[in-house]
């Protein structure tokens, strides 16, 4: 029976929303790269890249597809290494219902916010990667007196600037995605909390969950003034 029990508990602890994340983004690139490739503009704009004149017109799921859409090989691949790393830790802290909020929620704050700066044509897993990447942040704040998740907290810290830089420098990166996604994960995070640290709905979980709802609603607001 405790053999038993402990194999569930095992398999309810896997990371499979992670999994099935990845598996996804997999799979719909594949179908890109038979369907016309993954780097074509009309492929991607059938598959739901986001395109802030289609969203404007209607197609509001182009605000959740671009998450699991990659364009060429390479950017799937950092992605998805990306993605696997921070999953398998993050779900396991978070559980794997708030991390499946966390991870959509931070991809559609990153796309709302590119829609509301950006007409062009854009896609990939870095606007919901850069929201665990605010997750990280979430928790440095939480464990104050975790040395480990301060030091890792001052890692990605390092990293989020690195990439905004770096996007800044080059061209063809969505930077208003990656920042709206890493300040949707941080709000998000903060709303839906750690498990073990929850007390009830607190002010601070409260705000930043209404926080969340109200930059939405402005950033779209402001994303159909341009159409």
């Amino acid at each position: 029976m405790n053999t038993t029990n402990r194999t569930i508990q095992k398999i309810k602890n896997q990371p499979f929303m992670t999994y099935l994340f990845l598996g996804i983004q997999i799979f719909l690139f594949l179908l890109m790269t038979i369907d016309g490739g993954s780097e074509n503009s009309f492929t991607l704009l059938k598959y739901g890249a986001k395109f802030g004149p289609s969203i404007a017109s209607g197609e509001w799921w182009r605000l959740v597809m671009p998450m699991f859409l990659h364009i060429g090989a390479l950017h799937l691949i950092v992605n998805s290494v990306t993605l696997y790393f921070l999953g398998t830790q993050l779900e396991s802290v978070f559980g794997h219902v708030r991390f499946t909020l966390i991870y959509l929620l931070s991809g559609i704050a990153g796309n709302v916010a590119s829609f509301a700066f950006s007409p062009s044509l854009s896609a990939g897993a870095s606007t919901s990667l850069f929201g665990l990447f605010g997750c990280y942040l979430m928790l440095a704040q939480t464990f104050k007196g975790s040395p480990v998740i301060q030091a890792m907290a001052r890692n990605f810290m390092m990293l989020i600037v690195l990439n905004l830089v770096t996007g800044i420098l080059s061209s063809g990166v969505d930077n208003y995605g990656h920042v709206g996604g890493l300040i949707g994960g941080f709000l998000v995070a903060v709303a839906v909390s750690v498990p073990r640290k929850i007390s009830g709905l607190t002010g601070k979980r409260i705000v930043a969950g209404i926080a969340y709802l109200v930059a939405i609603a402005i950033l779209i607001y402001g994303g159909y003034q341009h159409y």
